[in-house]
């Protein structure tokens, strides 16, 4: 708490932000050029375009609306000019489906209609106001014509005349503005501005009481919080008797809806609220520029109120973090923020005390009166869980726009990079690996050689994969000699139920990971699909296949790490590709005899169209479909449909041969796509453990990513970590 001395020395200081939140404070009144030029009330420009103020203020005193202009426009006086502006969203309304219990805040947000109008913006704070110590409320100003009338009840306001500060109060009579184009604007009269004397939140809002009554029509504008240098409520209404005043916080503009949009209004999308402040952090950012001209910015004024705190996590830092924060995407459930700030601060999970709705009220919630230090380490560990769940989100995303976030994710990890560089190296180490979001698991057997018998042996290890080559190896089996196929797959069925259910918990409510498994050549017949895992982490759990639940998929163990040309243009000609058919080998016609087809099937693949896929009905452990798979991955074909259990050499093709080439016919007609394709043969995997006889029973699905290439051989050298 600081001391009177204290906070007499920092008014001082506080000039500079009061006169920026001058420029800010903007009247609502009639449409420009109305005879009435009587003031409604107040608000507060936030966002290139937007004005935050009351909904109560844009009502009559009967309740109805203002009297408005065609398509309701009315004005928005500042800098000396009216420009016309809107209602587009009413937090006081809900929509009629959200209930009588919904929340309702006494705030509306009101568009420019000019979108070339040229204004500064205040700053809005991302932290609940508990305690105001040096706090003043603004009141709009408008002289371009009549005199200003108090504003209509509206809370609990009462009219009492257009009373003016007595002595003492701080008064701003002169204030320059910008023009259109930046420079210079004429200069225009700031209404006063009361200074507040106490300040406390309770369930109503902000109470604040000051020496004199609040002055009429300041309704809808910013209550400040000289101390952190921001707006931090709203002024709803004051008391007829007393100096006691009511704010609602800003923070309830955090409810923000779709559903808030009013009939008729063009508005931000569906998560306005993100969209809103995004547009708030990335106009405050832009102006530091250092090469922009112009003056001293809302910062600048932070900076001088703020100097000399200590802080390590300081004005700067929370202006390019929360800059870097509003390029990425609003996230996906708001309790991904509350779980995001309970590891950053390192307590359990709980509820917090207010709803966390974007990663920018995440940032808000980690002041936490710690020392410097310790207040660092919490916003680096936060930003670093938030870069890596976003990246998790669009890993496998196509497309510009998941590009684009990817992008957004890895400047905000150099951020966090060069950040951390301060902290000690436990503490470097502590926050380095974030629990990740795997989406699959990965078991490869590795050939090592013949034992005597004639017996293929094995190593095998298990990885959980974060997509686009990064892996973590969980476990493994390595021996001098190896072991048999057969026990090799035993001895990873063993764990591998619990293994996947841990990775499912770890990518969240719901998730399924999918389980890759890589084979060498000879291995293609692996009928993974049909494994049979534990359901449950009991000692005595039953076993179940693991097909019908998840998508299972095969790779080719020798593809790794360098990344063919031809696997990759094949890759990505697929996942572009319209649609996908089935390419059936041999074709309907050929001679079955391996020296009169390869060169056939060679031609037949080389030339294939992007959006084919080769289909076998043959045995793919030897010989004929052996080497057509073999062909198949020489020419660059990332995925492809066999079942494990197709027919030899010995006869041709029969009745059961068309069922499945007609199948998968099918099966490919109603893909959508290649990416799909592991979850559509899983739920035909599904169908084909209810019927028993359903020709997809023991069916392999080839899927292999060049995107996302199996890990390095050798365990010892470096792997890229889930952090």
């Amino acid at each position: 708490m600081a001391t009177a001395e204290q906070r007499t020395g920092d008014r001082a200081r506080y000039a500079q932000l009061l006169e920026h939140a001058g420029r800010t404070t903007v009247a609502l009144r009639a449409a420009p050029g109305a005879a009435d030029v009587r003031l409604w009330g107040s608000g507060v420009l936030i966002a290139p375009g937007w004005v935050l103020t009351c909904a109560h203020v844009l009502a009559a005193s009967d309740g109805r609306r203002r009297e408005t202009g065609p398509d309701g426009v009315f004005g928005v006086a500042f800098g000396g000019r009216v420009e016309p502006a809107r209602l587009v969203y009413d937090l006081s309304r809900p929509a009629p489906e959200a209930g009588p219990g919904a929340a309702r805040a006494d705030l509306a947000l009101v568009r420019l209609l000019d979108p070339e109008a040229d204004h500064p913006c205040a700053w809005l704070s991302d932290q609940p106001a508990t305690l105001l110590e040096d706090a003043y409320i603004f009141r709009g100003h408008d002289r371009s014509g009549g005199a200003d009338v108090p504003d209509v009840p509206g809370g609990h306001d009462r009219p009492d005349g257009d009373e003016r500060p007595a002595a003492g109060k701080r008064v701003l009579r002169e204030s320059a503005v910008r023009g259109p184009a930046g420079a210079p604007g004429p200069s225009a009269a700031v209404d006063p501005f009361i200074a507040v004397r106490f300040g406390a939140r309770d369930a109503r809002g902000l109470q604040f009481g000051s020496d004199v009554r609040v002055s009429p029509g300041a309704s809808g504008g910013p209550l400040i919080d000289c101390d952190r240098g921001e707006v931090v409520g709203i002024v709803k209404g004051r008391h007829q008797q007393d100096h006691v005043g009511l704010a609602v916080p800003v923070t309830a503009l955090r409810g923000l809806g779709p559903e808030h949009l009013v009939a008729g209004a063009e508005g931000l999308g569906p998560e306005p609220y993100h969209a809103l402040m995004g547009l708030h952090d990335r106009w405050h950012w832009t102006g530091q520029d250092l090469a922009r001209a112009g003056g001293p910015t809302w910062f600048d004024a932070q900076h001088a109120v703020m100097a000399g705190r200590g802080r390590l996590w300081g004005v700067q830092e929370r202006l390019q973090a929360l800059d870097l924060l509003a390029r990425l995407p609003a996230p996906r459930d708001p309790l991904l923020v509350e779980a995001a700030v309970d590891e950053a601060l390192e307590r359990g999970e709980r509820p917090g005390a207010w709803s966390l709705r974007t990663w920018r009220d995440g940032h808000g919630a980690l002041y936490q009166g710690s020392d410097p230090y310790t207040e660092l380490r919490a916003f680096v560990h936060y930003l670093r869980i938030v870069a890596q769940r976003t990246a998790d989100e669009v890993r496998d995303v196509p497309g510009e726009e998941a590009a684009a976030v990817r992008e957004g994710t890895a400047r905000l990890a150099e951020f966090v990079q060069a950040k951390a560089v301060v902290l000690q190296p436990q503490d470097r180490r502590r926050i380095g690996p974030v629990r990740r979001r795997p989406r699959s698991v990965l078991v490869e057997f590795e050939p090592l050689f013949y034992d005597e018998n004639g017996h293929e042996l094995y190593n095998w290890s298990v990885s959980e994969g974060y997509g686009r080559g990064q892996w973590l190896r969980v476990d493994v089996q390595e021996s001098a000699g190896g072991v048999p196929f057969e026990e090799a797959r035993e001895q990873v069925l063993r764990g591998l139920g619990g293994r996947l259910l841990r990775a499912d918990g770890d990518a969240g409510p719901g998730a399924r990971v999918r389980l890759e498994v890589a084979v060498p050549e000879g291995r293609w017949h692996t009928a993974a699909g049909r494994w049979e895992v534990a359901a449950s982490t009991r000692r005595t759990a039953r076993r179940r296949p693991v097909g019908p639940g998840r998508a299972v998929v095969l790779r080719d163990q020798g593809r790794r790490e360098e990344v063919d040309p031809a696997w990759l243009r094949r890759w990505q000609g697929m996942t572009a590709a319209s649609a996908l058919t089935a390419l059936r080998i041999p074709p309907t016609g050929a001679g079955a005899r391996p020296g009169g087809s390869a060169e056939t099937i060679w031609r037949l693949l080389e030339t294939a169209e992007d959006g084919a896929l080769p289909a076998l009905c043959r045995t793919v452990a030897d010989g004929f479909g052996r080497d057509a798979v073999g062909v198949a991955l020489d020419t660059g074909f990332p995925a492809g449909l066999w079942p494990a259990r197709g027919h030899g050499e010995e006869r041709e093709c029969d009745a059961g041969c068309e069922e499945f080439h007609r199948g998968v016919r099918e099966l490919l007609q109603g893909s959508g796509g290649l990416v799909r394709l592991p979850e559509l043969v899983r739920q035909l995997r599904a169908k084909a453990a209810e019927e028993g006889s359903h020709w997809a029973r023991d069916l392999i699905l080839l899927y292999d990513d060049p995107e996302d290439p199996l890990p390095p051989l050798f365990p010892d050298r470096p792997q890229v970590s889930p952090g």
